[in-house]
């Protein structure tokens, strides 16, 4: 498994990196870190720690001699990440944005998981052992699984705004986001209920690297206007949304990895083929 997750873990690492980058050369937060308060002075200083917190992980992961630890300190730090939109959620409960802005980093947050799971390294420590292991990964899918839904749902409460991100060479654009809505939230049950979960995965994978490259490609980083209304003209927030689609998509990649679509035999199934093997021996 370590094996077949490496892609996957170089994917997460780069992105990493690019998103600490741009917290360092704009000293702020990268947008989905918007929530930390605006106090000064000192802001600016520690939006560059986290910056290079997220180089220096992202770049320990990408070697066997420090995986381990860079694994270990990562899904606390993304954890402090995912607290930052509990907040809103008390405040606005019936605003589904606040859901989707928490699903986001909750599906960053499980990649994180299942980072520490396979490369921790703490197998045997009483307390975190829990979080390795085949139990980790199970703790990793149903997060995953729980907030791909509100991330669809999303596309279907602001089909509007989705639609005009959907490029516009493309025909039948609000079909497509009712389209990828609608698949998203089809993932996220089938990862959480085990229903072709591999495939579910990978599924979701392919359509968060179509968001990234076709939403948030190269194209609007060095666009007059910005790509969604509102939003303010450079290249800040669409690299921002371009990397952090690309961490959720590589994140949802390593939740892929530790997923298989065969069904586990049921207990008749084994019966029946212990009778067989008993019926081949005395034959």
């Amino acid at each position: 498994m370590i094996r077949e997750q490496q892609p996957a873990l170089s994917l997460f690492a780069i992105g990493m990196i690019a998103l600490g980058t741009l917290s360092v050369i704009y000293r702020d937060f990268a947008y989905n870190w918007q929530p930390v308060p605006p106090f000064h002075p000192g802001r600016g200083g520690l939006a560059v720690a986290c910056g290079l917190f997220m180089v220096i992980a992202g770049v320990a992961l990408l070697f066997r001699p420090t995986v381990a630890i860079a694994s270990r300190a990562l899904p606390l730090f993304l954890l402090a990440w995912l607290c930052l939109k509990i907040p809103a959620l008390i405040v606005a409960p019936q605003i589904e944005g606040v859901w989707l802005g928490l699903g986001e980093i909750a599906m960053l947050f499980a990649g994180g998981l299942v980072v520490f799971a396979c490369f921790s390294g703490l197998e045997q420590s009483s307390f975190f052992k829990r979080f390795t292991g085949t139990s980790g990964l199970q703790i990793a899918r149903i997060i995953f699984g729980l907030a791909v839904i509100p991330v669809g749902l999303s596309h279907l409460f602001y089909v509007k705004i989705t639609t005009g991100l959907v490029p516009s060479w493309l025909p039948f654009r609000v079909g497509f986001a009712y389209l990828t809505g609608v698949g998203q939230m089809a993932c996220g049950l089938g990862i959480l209920f085990l229903v072709l979960p591999r495939l579910a995965a990978y599924i979701e994978t392919a359509m968060l690297a179509l968001f990234a490259f076709l939403v948030w490609g190269p194209n609007t980083w060095f666009a007059a206007a910005p790509k969604m209304a509102g939003t303010p003209v450079g290249p800040r927030f669409p690299l921002t949304a371009f990397f952090i689609t690309w961490i959720i998509a590589a994140a949802s990649l390593l939740v892929a990895g530790t997923l298989t679509d065969e069904r586990p035999a049921t207990s008749t199934t084994s019966k029946q083929r212990t009778m067989n093997d008993s019926a081949g021996r005395y034959a």
